[in-house]
Protein backbone atom coordinates (compact mmCIF):
# COMPACT_ATOMS: atom_id res chain seq x y z
CA UNK A 1 0.00 0.00 0.00
CA UNK A 2 1.44 3.27 -1.22
CA UNK A 3 1.84 5.99 1.56
CA UNK A 4 0.89 9.77 0.37
CA UNK A 5 1.54 13.03 1.70
CA UNK A 6 -1.55 13.27 4.06
CA UNK A 7 -0.22 9.86 5.43
CA UNK A 8 3.01 11.52 6.19
CA UNK A 9 1.94 14.54 7.91
CA UNK A 10 -0.67 12.19 10.12
CA UNK A 11 2.10 10.07 11.39
CA UNK A 12 3.98 13.60 12.15
CA UNK A 13 1.13 14.62 14.16
CA UNK A 14 1.81 12.57 16.74
CA UNK A 15 5.12 13.18 17.63
CA UNK A 16 8.36 10.96 18.44
CA UNK A 17 6.94 9.78 21.25
CA UNK A 18 3.49 8.43 19.57
CA UNK A 19 2.76 5.10 20.42
CA UNK A 20 2.96 2.61 17.71
CA UNK A 21 -0.12 0.59 18.09
CA UNK A 22 -1.89 4.57 17.31
CA UNK A 23 0.40 4.36 14.03
CA UNK A 24 -0.71 0.60 13.36
CA UNK A 25 -4.55 1.40 14.28
CA UNK A 26 -4.64 3.92 11.43
CA UNK A 27 -3.17 1.92 8.76
CA UNK A 28 -6.01 -0.90 9.41
CA UNK A 29 -8.46 1.51 9.15
CA UNK A 30 -7.39 2.77 6.04
CA UNK A 31 -6.85 -1.10 4.63
CA UNK A 32 -10.43 -2.15 5.88
CA UNK A 33 -12.28 1.11 4.31
CA UNK A 34 -10.12 -0.26 0.68
CA UNK A 35 -11.07 -3.88 1.34
CA UNK A 36 -14.47 -2.95 1.85
CA UNK A 37 -15.19 -1.17 -1.79
CA UNK A 38 -13.21 -3.62 -3.59
CA UNK A 39 -15.64 -6.50 -2.00
CA UNK A 40 -18.70 -3.84 -2.88
CA UNK A 41 -17.29 -3.16 -6.53
CA UNK A 42 -16.85 -7.40 -7.01
CA UNK A 43 -20.76 -7.38 -6.26
CA UNK A 44 -21.41 -5.43 -8.59
CA UNK A 45 -19.58 -7.17 -11.31
CA UNK A 46 -20.04 -10.31 -10.22
CA UNK A 47 -24.38 -9.89 -10.80
CA UNK A 48 -25.94 -12.46 -12.87
CA UNK A 49 -26.78 -11.54 -16.00
CA UNK A 50 -30.52 -12.19 -16.50
CA UNK A 51 -30.26 -15.50 -19.05
CA UNK A 52 -27.65 -17.20 -16.25
CA UNK A 53 -30.83 -16.37 -14.02
CA UNK A 54 -32.81 -18.19 -16.49
CA UNK A 55 -30.38 -21.00 -16.43
CA UNK A 56 -31.05 -21.96 -12.74
CA UNK A 57 -34.84 -21.30 -13.34
CA UNK A 58 -36.01 -25.25 -14.48
CA UNK A 59 -40.18 -25.61 -13.18
CA UNK A 60 -42.72 -23.38 -12.93
CA UNK A 61 -42.20 -22.91 -9.48
CA UNK A 62 -38.94 -21.80 -9.64
CA UNK A 63 -40.57 -19.42 -12.04
CA UNK A 64 -42.95 -18.03 -9.79
CA UNK A 65 -40.63 -17.14 -6.93
CA UNK A 66 -38.28 -15.75 -9.34
CA UNK A 67 -41.15 -13.16 -10.11
CA UNK A 68 -42.13 -12.49 -6.47
CA UNK A 69 -38.69 -11.91 -5.76
CA UNK A 70 -37.87 -9.56 -9.01
CA UNK A 71 -40.53 -7.16 -9.47
CA UNK A 72 -38.06 -4.80 -10.90
CA UNK A 73 -37.39 -6.68 -14.52
CA UNK A 74 -41.15 -6.57 -15.17
CA UNK A 75 -41.36 -10.42 -15.05
CA UNK A 76 -44.07 -12.21 -16.22
CA UNK A 77 -45.60 -16.05 -17.26
CA UNK A 78 -47.05 -16.35 -20.61
CA UNK A 79 -49.34 -19.22 -21.86
CA UNK A 80 -48.90 -19.69 -25.91
CA UNK A 81 -50.83 -22.08 -27.75
CA UNK A 82 -50.35 -23.03 -32.10
CA UNK A 83 -52.74 -21.18 -33.99
CA UNK A 84 -53.85 -19.14 -31.71
CA UNK A 85 -50.99 -16.80 -30.62
CA UNK A 86 -49.81 -14.96 -34.27
CA UNK A 87 -47.53 -12.14 -33.28
CA UNK A 88 -43.51 -12.45 -34.77
CA UNK A 89 -42.11 -13.13 -31.01
CA UNK A 90 -44.79 -15.95 -30.19
CA UNK A 91 -44.34 -17.68 -33.82
CA UNK A 92 -40.49 -17.36 -33.05
CA UNK A 93 -40.97 -19.16 -29.45
CA UNK A 94 -43.24 -22.21 -31.04
CA UNK A 95 -40.44 -23.22 -32.64
CA UNK A 96 -38.04 -23.77 -29.61
CA UNK A 97 -38.05 -26.80 -27.06
CA UNK A 98 -38.74 -27.05 -23.54
CA UNK A 99 -35.78 -25.55 -21.74
CA UNK A 100 -34.82 -23.50 -24.37
CA UNK A 101 -33.83 -19.74 -23.84
CA UNK A 102 -34.38 -16.80 -26.12
CA UNK A 103 -33.37 -13.10 -26.40
CA UNK A 104 -35.00 -10.68 -28.38
CA UNK A 105 -33.52 -7.10 -27.72
CA UNK A 106 -33.38 -6.15 -24.16
CA UNK A 107 -35.58 -8.57 -23.06
CA UNK A 108 -35.29 -12.48 -22.22
CA UNK A 109 -37.47 -15.29 -22.61
CA UNK A 110 -37.18 -19.15 -21.50
CA UNK A 111 -39.73 -22.21 -22.90
CA UNK A 112 -40.64 -23.55 -19.08
CA UNK A 113 -43.41 -26.28 -20.45
CA UNK A 114 -43.80 -26.77 -23.56
CA UNK A 115 -46.47 -29.99 -25.02
CA UNK A 116 -47.13 -30.77 -28.47
CA UNK A 117 -48.42 -33.25 -31.23
CA UNK A 118 -48.53 -33.08 -34.91
CA UNK A 119 -51.40 -34.83 -37.02
CA UNK A 120 -51.28 -36.34 -40.11
CA UNK A 121 -53.98 -37.30 -42.61
CA UNK A 122 -53.84 -39.21 -45.87
CA UNK A 123 -55.46 -41.36 -48.29
CA UNK A 124 -53.85 -44.65 -49.51
CA UNK A 125 -53.76 -47.68 -51.95
CA UNK A 126 -52.70 -50.60 -50.00
CA UNK A 127 -51.26 -53.73 -51.99
CA UNK A 128 -50.21 -57.29 -50.47
CA UNK A 129 -46.79 -58.74 -51.09
CA UNK A 130 -47.99 -61.82 -49.57
CA UNK A 131 -50.11 -62.35 -52.65
CA UNK A 132 -48.61 -60.24 -55.61
CA UNK A 133 -45.20 -60.58 -56.78
CA UNK A 134 -42.74 -57.34 -57.12
CA UNK A 135 -43.79 -57.40 -60.96
CA UNK A 136 -47.07 -57.20 -60.22
CA UNK A 137 -47.19 -54.64 -57.30
CA UNK A 138 -44.66 -52.15 -59.83
CA UNK A 139 -47.36 -52.38 -62.29
CA UNK A 140 -50.49 -52.00 -60.33
CA UNK A 141 -48.60 -48.97 -58.63
CA UNK A 142 -47.50 -47.59 -62.13
CA UNK A 143 -51.22 -47.99 -63.21
CA UNK A 144 -52.95 -46.55 -60.29
CA UNK A 145 -50.80 -42.99 -60.19
CA UNK A 146 -51.41 -43.11 -63.84
CA UNK A 147 -55.17 -42.61 -63.45
CA UNK A 148 -54.67 -40.64 -60.11
CA UNK A 149 -52.77 -38.23 -62.26
CA UNK A 150 -55.51 -38.12 -65.24
CA UNK A 151 -58.53 -37.03 -63.13
CA UNK A 152 -59.47 -40.20 -61.32
CA UNK A 153 -60.75 -39.51 -57.75
CA UNK A 154 -58.28 -41.29 -54.94
CA UNK A 155 -61.68 -42.87 -53.08
CA UNK A 156 -62.62 -44.21 -56.39
CA UNK A 157 -59.23 -46.09 -56.46
CA UNK A 158 -59.11 -47.14 -53.03
CA UNK A 159 -62.09 -48.85 -53.62
CA UNK A 160 -60.71 -50.18 -56.85
CA UNK A 161 -57.07 -51.66 -55.39
CA UNK A 162 -56.79 -51.88 -52.25
CA UNK A 163 -56.64 -55.44 -50.44
CA UNK A 164 -57.29 -55.08 -47.06
CA UNK A 165 -61.13 -54.25 -46.79
CA UNK A 166 -61.13 -50.75 -45.74
CA UNK A 167 -64.54 -48.89 -45.71
CA UNK A 168 -63.11 -45.35 -45.42
CA UNK A 169 -62.39 -45.08 -49.03
CA UNK A 170 -58.57 -45.20 -48.35
CA UNK A 171 -58.96 -42.36 -45.77
CA UNK A 172 -56.49 -42.82 -42.79
CA UNK A 173 -58.56 -39.92 -40.59
CA UNK A 174 -56.17 -37.93 -38.27
CA UNK A 175 -53.34 -40.16 -36.92
CA UNK A 176 -50.15 -39.67 -34.79
CA UNK A 177 -47.76 -42.56 -33.29
CA UNK A 178 -47.19 -46.16 -34.96
CA UNK A 179 -49.75 -47.69 -32.38
CA UNK A 180 -52.15 -46.39 -35.37
CA UNK A 181 -49.58 -47.05 -38.99
CA UNK A 182 -46.62 -48.23 -39.67
CA UNK A 183 -43.71 -46.09 -38.80
CA UNK A 184 -42.96 -46.20 -42.29
CA UNK A 185 -46.06 -44.48 -43.42
CA UNK A 186 -46.46 -41.90 -40.90
CA UNK A 187 -42.10 -40.94 -41.85
CA UNK A 188 -43.53 -40.82 -45.31
CA UNK A 189 -46.35 -38.69 -44.85
CA UNK A 190 -44.84 -36.19 -42.66
CA UNK A 191 -42.03 -35.60 -45.41
CA UNK A 192 -44.17 -35.18 -48.23
CA UNK A 193 -46.32 -32.08 -49.21
CA UNK A 194 -50.32 -31.60 -49.50
CA UNK A 195 -51.67 -33.30 -52.73
CA UNK A 196 -48.58 -35.46 -53.62
CA UNK A 197 -48.64 -39.07 -54.50
CA UNK A 198 -45.81 -41.43 -53.10
CA UNK A 199 -44.94 -44.80 -52.84
CA UNK A 200 -44.47 -46.72 -48.95
CA UNK A 201 -43.10 -50.37 -48.74
CA UNK A 202 -43.03 -51.63 -45.11
CA UNK A 203 -40.31 -54.52 -46.19
CA UNK A 204 -40.10 -56.60 -43.14
CA UNK A 205 -44.02 -57.39 -43.64
CA UNK A 206 -43.91 -57.44 -47.51
CA UNK A 207 -46.62 -54.68 -47.35
CA UNK A 208 -46.93 -51.78 -50.28
CA UNK A 209 -49.28 -48.41 -50.15
CA UNK A 210 -49.36 -45.92 -52.69
CA UNK A 211 -50.25 -42.81 -50.85
CA UNK A 212 -51.50 -39.49 -51.41
CA UNK A 213 -51.11 -36.78 -48.70
CA UNK A 214 -54.31 -35.36 -48.39
CA UNK A 215 -54.52 -32.46 -45.63
CA UNK A 216 -51.96 -30.55 -44.07
CA UNK A 217 -50.50 -31.43 -40.76
CA UNK A 218 -52.25 -30.27 -37.78
CA UNK A 219 -50.27 -29.22 -35.40
CA UNK A 220 -51.20 -28.89 -31.66
CA UNK A 221 -48.57 -26.86 -29.56
CA UNK A 222 -49.03 -25.30 -25.84
CA UNK A 223 -46.21 -23.39 -24.08
CA UNK A 224 -45.72 -21.42 -20.87
CA UNK A 225 -43.35 -19.04 -20.69
CA UNK A 226 -41.31 -16.99 -18.92
CA UNK A 227 -40.30 -13.83 -19.89
CA UNK A 228 -38.31 -10.55 -18.04
CA UNK A 229 -36.39 -7.50 -19.09
CA UNK A 230 -32.92 -7.68 -19.27
CA UNK A 231 -30.22 -9.54 -20.90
Amino acid sequence: MVSTQKDVNFIYSFGATAPLVTFLNYFNMRFCAILISLLFSSSIFAQLTMREQFEKINTVADAQKFIAANPNVKPEMMNITYGKDTAHVEQRLLKLNKGDIMQVGYTTYKVLEAKGTVNYRCSYVFLDGAELSNTQIDSMKNIIVKKAQTGTPFDQLSDQYTMDGNKTHGDTGWFFGEEMVPKELQDAVKAHKLGEIFFVDVADKNWHYIVKKTFDDQVQKDMVVLKANGR
